[in-house]
């Protein structure tokens, strides 16, 4: 039995070789993540006399390019969660923390925990470019949210309220009527520098070549509104611009997230489960290839409450109990346990 502990960092790793009773095999060493270093460490490893498992923490990207070139290589791979190396063996009142020291705790903690280790089972190409997808889809979705506010406080500024009177959804190329609509009357005097018979016109006239729905009642609400408006800037070149490059940044980035939504769900009907997925409650084509994205490969969990442990939604032995006299409550844990043995002899029915 030999335990090569990796301690993953992002352009080098540092590797410890124990056995049994904490004999060292090879002293801690670093390796660059590079295809001739990575290929000379799966061979050392492969030298040492005897079962070799390699252990890494499962955290970011930069473990997987090392566990798959050891995984081909033949070696016995698994990627633990950090938290169980973070909370073993914490038994010494000195806190060390170096990548050698890292190392060879995660030696320690394979040797420990030997028959308990799974498998790395690296993802195939699908469902790899479906979880890199979903994580710039992800990033997009924040940047949308961040560009949004911001068009909103300038538009609160030169044409409060008008966000309100719109409501259509996004498209597919990812634009929306209001800030379409922002772009082109950027300031209430585009609107009320006229009569309401020219701005209907006008309005009319955008709809058409927006391919919009055009609505008679709908340009009178907008007069109205621009007619009675505070607005705390003039209409200047400068609001114009601030407005105008607003409204393009938030539509570059919408375009950007409903390209990802759409290529998610084409890469997500190419999988065995995507039926089932998407006859689950409550779930559509943007929830669904998220899900499989995130959760992988299904077969890998063996027992229902294994998905469930992964997503981190299990609730804790007692939570099944009245919340109010939990731990984190007023009362303390000796007046917990006297509640619920008077009161909670049986666990009440789901």
């Amino acid at each position: 039995m030999n335990a090569a502990g990796i301690d993953v960092s992002s352009s080098k790793s540092t590797v410890a070789v124990l056995c049994p009773f904490g004999e060292v095999v090879k002293l801690p060493f670093d390796v660059r993540h590079s295809a001739e270093e990575l290929a000379s460490l799966a061979e050392q490893l492969k030298s040492i006399e005897g079962e070799t498992r390699v252990v890494m923490e499962h955290t970011g990207r930069y473990y997987e390019s090392i566990a798959k070139v050891l995984h081909e290589a033949g070696l016995y791979v698994s990627a633990v969660n950090p938290l169980l190396i973070k909370e073993y063996g914490n038994n010494s009142l000195r806190k060390v923390k170096t990548d050698k020291v890292d190392a060879m705790k995660i030696a320690k903690y394979a040797l420990d925990n030997w028959s308990e280790l799974r498998d790395y089972t690296p993802m195939d190409t699908i469902r790899y470019d479906l979880k890199t997808m979903n994580r710039q889809f992800q990033l997009a979705i924040k940047q949308k949210t961040a560009t949004a506010n911001n068009l909103i406080a300038l538009q609160e500024q030169s044409f409060p309220g008008i966000r309100k009177l719109f409501d259509s959804p996004v498209r597919s190329d990812g634009t929306q009527k209001w800030v379409d609509f922002t772009h082109d009357f950027w300031h209430t005097d585009c609107v009320r520098s006229g009569s309401l018979n020219a701005f209907t016109e006008r309005y009319r006239k955008w709809c058409k070549r927006n391919r919009y729905q055009f609505s008679t009642e709908k340009a009178a609400e907008v007069y109205a509104l621009a007619k009675s408006a505070v607005v705390l800037v003039q209409k200047t070149s400068v609001t114009k611009t601030l407005v105008q490059e607003a409204a393009n940044q938030f539509t570059a980035i919408s375009r950007s997230a409903e390209t990802y939504r759409s290529e998610m769900n084409k890469l997500a009907s190419q999988l065995p489960e995507y039926s089932i997925v998407m006859e689950m409650y409550g779930v559509g084509e943007s929830l669904g290839a998220q899900l499989m994205a995130e959760i992988g490969d299904v077969r890998r969990f063996e027992r229902k409450q294994s998905l469930v442990a992964f997503a981190g939604i299990d609730p804790a032995p007692s939570e099944w109990l009245y919340p109010e006299f939990c731990v984190n409550s007023a009362l303390d844990v000796k007046q917990s346990k006297i509640f619920t043995r008077r009161h909670c002899n049986s666990r009440p029915p789901l």
